[in-house]
C-alpha cells in the first residue's frame, strides 16, 4: 500500500509533507509498540471496546459501499466488510471463545500468506523473492505466536494486531516520509500538471461544459473534482483493454470458479485460452506485447517455465494499434477508461520500455507491461489536478477509499506470483476509482435516500391536501 500511495500522490506532493508525514508516523510507531508491549502482561489499559466499535462501523460502512464495485473490487469489499464486522463482534463477545477464534482467525491469516508467499517466491523466483522469502517466514512465526496460548492465552489477540497494525503502518508512514525527502526533485521540464481542459477533453465543446461543470462542483476552498461514473465515449481517456480468458474462447468454455477469471480458460475443444492486456492512450500510444516464439507449456516443463529467470525470457513483439489487433482477433472483453492520467508521464515510460522487446511468461507479460505503463500514467494524479496541490484532503480521502486496499491486494498478490489480465481488469478498475475521485459510496446512498423521503413527503403532502380538498367538496354540496 505505501507504494500506492507514493505513486499516486506523487513526489512533489508528498516532499512538501514530509515532516508531518515523519511526526505522525513516529508518533503511531511508538503506540504501536506500547500497545503491543502493553498486551503481554494480561493488564490491558487499551479501551479495546471503543476500537471494536469503531471496527465495526467501519465494517457496516465497506458492506454497505460493497455493491458499488465491480468483478473483484466487489468481492474484495464484501471479504473485507464480513471480516471486519466478525472482529468486532469477537472483540465485544470477549472472554475465553471470542478471543480463542480471534486467535485461530489471524493465526491461520498470516500462515496462509506466509505459506502461499513463500510457495511462489520459490517457483516464480522473481527479482528481490529472497527478501519476500524472508518476510514470509515472519509471517508464518507470526501465525505460531497466535496459535500458541502463550503468554496470555488469547486475551491480548485484539490488542496483539492492532500494535502491529499502528506499528507497520507508522513505519510505513516513516518510510514515505524518509524516502521522498531523500529523492531527488524533478527537473522543471518534468513538472507540467494534468489541466483538465487541456489534457482530458478532446473536443473544445466538450471542454466548455467540463468547465461549466466544474465551476459548480468546485467550492470557493477548491474541493476536489468528482465524477459520478465513468468517462462518456466522447471523453478524451485513457483506455486498458481486456480480453479475459473466458471472453477469448474460440468456443464455450468450460467454466471454473476463480480459475477461468484469473489464470486460463477451456473450451469444450481443449483449447486453452489465457486472455490478453493492451492498453490505448488517445495521443496513438498503444501497448500490446506478445510472445514472439511459441512458448512450451507442456505439463513437463510448466515449473520451469514458471520461473521470472533469464533462461524463461523470448523475444516478443508489440502489436501497432488496437483495431489491427482487435480486427486478427476479437474485440476486447472489457474496458476500462481512466480520464485524469498524464500523456506526458506515459509517453516517456513507453519510449524507454519498447527499446526492450524482451517477453517473459510471468514477469514480462502482455498484463505486466499494461501495469506498469498505467503506473507510470498516473504517477502523482492524486496529489495534484488541475494543476493545483489538493492539499491534505486528498491524501486522508486516498486513505479511506476501499479501492486503495483493493488495489494493494491485487498489486501484492500479482508482483509475487504473476500478472495475468483478470488481475490486470481488477488493478484497473481500483486504479479509475482512485485517479478519477467519485462520490463516496455511503454519501451517494445517504443523498438517495434523503431524495427518496423529500418524494415520499411531497406525495403525502399531495395527498393530504387532495383529501382535503374532497372533504370541503362533500360539505359545499
Amino acid at each position: 500500500m505505501v507504494q500506492l500511495v507514493l505513486l499516486l500522490l506523487g513526489v512533489d506532493y508528498l516532499r512538501k509533507r514530509w515532516r508531518t508525514l515523519f511526526v505522525v508516523g513516529l508518533l503511531w510507531l511508538l503506540m504501536g509498540v506500547g500497545v503491543f508491549i502493553d498486551a503481554l502482561d494480561n493488564a490491558i489499559y487499551f479501551p479495546m471496546q471503543f476500537l471494536a466499535y469503531l471496527l465495526l462501523a467501519e465494517g457496516i460502512a465497506t458492506l454497505a459501499v460493497a455493491w458499488t464495485g465491480a468483478g473483484g473490487q466487489r468481492i474484495l469489499r464484501y471479504v473485507k466488510g464480513v471480516a471486519v464486522v466478525l472482529a468486532a463482534a469477537l472483540i465485544l463477545a470477549g472472554h475465553h471463545h471470542g478471543n480463542f477464534v480471534l486467535s485461530m482467525i489471524f493465526g491461520t491469516l498470516f500462515l496462509a500468506d506466509g505459506l502461499l508467499q513463500t510457495v511462489s517466491a520459490f517457483v516464480v523466483r522473481y527479482p528481490r523473492w529472497r527478501i519476500v522469502l524472508a518476510l514470509s517466514i515472519v509471517e508464518i512465526l507470526l501465525a505460531i505466536f497466535f496459535f500458541q496460548p502463550y503468554p496470555t492465552h488469547y486475551v491480548g489477540t485484539a490488542p496483539y494486531c492492532l500494535g502491529l497494525g499502528l506499528a507497520f503502518g507508522g513505519w510505513n508512514l516513516l518510510w514515505i516520509a524518509l524516502r521522498v525527502r531523500a529523492m531527488q526533485r524533478i527537473p522543471l521540464e518534468r513538472k507540467r500538471t494534468l489541466h483538465l481542459s487541456d489534457d482530458v477533453i478532446a473536443d473544445p465543446t466538450i471542454a466548455a461544459k467540463s468547465a461549466e461543470k466544474s465551476a459548480t462542483t468546485l467550492t470557493a476552498d477548491d474541493s476536489l473534482f468528482e465524477w459520478d461514473g465513468p468517462p462518456a465515449p466522447d471523453e478524451k481517456a485513457l483506455t486498458v483493454h481486456v480480453w479475459t480468458p473466458v471472453g477469448s474462447a474460440r468456443g464455450e468454455a468450460q467454466r471454473t470458479l476463480i480459475v477461468d477469471r484469473y489464470i486460463a480458460a477451456v473450451d469444450a475443444n481443449g483449447v486453452i485460452s489465457t486472455g490478453h492486456a493492451a492498453l490505448e492512450s488517445p495521443e496513438g500510444i498503444y501497448i500490446s506485447l506478445y510472445p514472439g516464439v511459441e512458448i512450451d507449456r507442456s505439463p513437463d516443463e510448466f515449473g520451469r517455465t514458471l520461473r521470472a529467470t533469464r533462461e524463461n525470457n523470448v523475444p516478443g513483439v508489440f502489436q501497432p494499434d488496437y483495431a489491427t489487433e482487435s480486427k486478427a482477433w476479437c474485440e476486447s472483453t472489457t474496458k476500462v477508461r481512466i480520464r485524469n492520467y498524464s500523456p506526458e508521464r506515459l509517453g516517456q515510460f513507453w519510449d524507454a520500455y519498447r527499446r526492450d522487446l524482451t517477453y517473459n511468461l510471468t514477469y514480462r507479460n502482455c498484463s505486466s507491461t499494461v501495469s506498469n505503463a498505467l503506473e507510470a500514467a498516473l504517477e502523482g494524479a492524486v496529489g495534484h489536478f488541475q494543476g493545483r496541490d489538493t492539499g491534505w484532503r486528498a491524501f486522508w480521502r486516498l486513505l479511506v477509499t476501499p479501492e486503495l486496499w483493493v488495489a494493494a491486494q491485487i498489486r501484492k498478490r500479482a508482483a509475487t506470483m504473476a500478472w495475468t489480465p483478470g488481475l490486470t481488469l481488477d488493478y484497473a478498475r481500483a486504479l479509475s476509482m482512485l485517479a478519477d475521485p467519485r462520490p463516496f459510496g455511503w454519501l451517494k446512498m445517504a443523498r438517495l435516500a434523503l431524495r427518496r423521503m423529500m418524494r415520499s413527503r411531497r406525495g403525502w403532502r399531495q395527498e393530504a391536501v387532495d383529501a382535503a380538498d374532497a372533504r370541503a367538496g362533500r360539505v359545499s354540496s
